[in-house]
């Protein structure tokens, strides 16, 4: 596979214009073409010869859709295809306040979660930072209205474990925010991990003040561990010290995502023992109902179930919402389209 060119950031991009023997302004077109989600052969204001060069060591394109479905919500599930010929995927969902993409950041997972489907095939490989920011660029090129972004925000929540690529998410981060580029900020990205403890540590140290969100879905070490194989490496009080210095480093509370399983995690003992957990904390839980994984033969939580749990996460002072369940009908839980795709439904 040849490189990225969506690896580089804008410093980078004049330096590697000056070895091609290139004018500074030639590297501004090149990255505004980039920004704008082209591939090298769509820049048009740049000299044939130059896409030449370029394109003997770099991807013209390093991520293209190859399928996508609409939701009847409205949201939009795509299967993504890389240069090597690998698959991920992404969702694009409309809010009031914005729209908000998905992103992968591995080919896979290994974390081995039990209710997610991106974990069915191991992982295959790390995405670069410019095959996790190609993912936005061309979804935004997508849905731009004239100088108005299409994508506002973004989450770290597709197929991968984000901090299990920590560089590379690190680095996409950085290029996401960088002004003359799509300029979308930390603020504005979310990070969703399973409890990477060490690379929590790091990423409070980071300077990016991202929202941090934790995948707890359970309230003890055991039963987490029957659903989530990390509950083996880190205890839930490792992560809860993690995120409280993540809070006083970055000023930012932090968010748990719960999932509710029938059978499992979702009745009133439980309710009360995350009430208890999470007393005093400057945190968020958000409730989901679980999209089903046929795989995983796990059901959701029924909406009365959820609701009550919700209340009572509510009654014992604990913020908390249910999220809206969004692309139930397209597979719209992480790693459902690439499994299908892979498996040939």
């Amino acid at each position: 596979m040849k490189k990225i060119i969506q690896d580089l950031n804008f410093e980078q991009l004049k330096q590697l214009a000056a070895e091609y023997g290139e004018k500074p302004f030639r590297a501004k077109q090149l990255y505004t073409g980039i920004m704008q989600g082209k591939k090298l052969t769509e820049i048009s204001v740049l000299p044939k010869a130059f896409i030449q060069k370029l394109l003997e060591d770099y991807e013209d394109a390093p991520v293209t859709i190859i399928k996508t479905l609409v939701s009847r919500d409205g949201t939009e599930k795509y299967l993504f295809r890389l240069a090597d010929g690998n698959v991920i995927e992404g969702v694009f969902m409309q809010y009031s306040y914005g729209n908000t993409q998905c992103v992968s950041t591995q080919v896979g997972c290994r974390m081995g979660c039990k209710f997610c489907a991106s974990t069915l095939g191991g992982r295959i490989r790390d995405l670069t930072s410019g095959e996790i920011l190609s993912q936005v660029l061309v979804v935004n090129a997508m849905h731009a209205d004239g100088k108005k972004r299409g994508v506002t925000n973004v989450v770290l929540m597709g197929s991968g474990e984000p901090l299990d690529n920590y560089q590379s998410v690190v680095t996409f981060i950085r290029n996401l925010a960088a002004e003359g580029g799509i300029n979308i900020s930390p603020r504005n990205v979310s990070l969703s991990t399973c409890g990477l403890v060490p690379e929590m540590y790091k990423l409070a140290d980071e300077g990016l003040p991202v929202n941090l969100t934790v995948s707890l879905h359970n309230v003890t070490d055991g039963e987490r561990a029957r659903t989530m194989p990390i509950a083996n490496r880190y205890k839930i009080a490792e992560i809860l010290a993690a995120c409280a210095n993540y809070f006083e480093k970055t000023g930012r509370r932090y968010i748990f995502e719960y999932s509710l399983i029938e059978g499992e995690n979702a009745d009133d003992k439980h309710a009360q023992a995350l009430c208890r957990l999470l007393a005093g904390k400057p945190c968020h839980v958000n409730l989901i109902r679980l999209n089903d994984v046929k795989e995983r033969k796990l059901s959701a939580a029924s909406e009365n179930a959820a609701q009550n749990f919700l209340q009572i996460l509510q009654n014992g002072g604990i913020s908390a919402t249910l999220r809206r369940r969004m692309g139930a009908d397209i597979g719209g839980a992480c790693g459902q389209l690439r499994a299908g795709y892979l498996s040939g439904q």
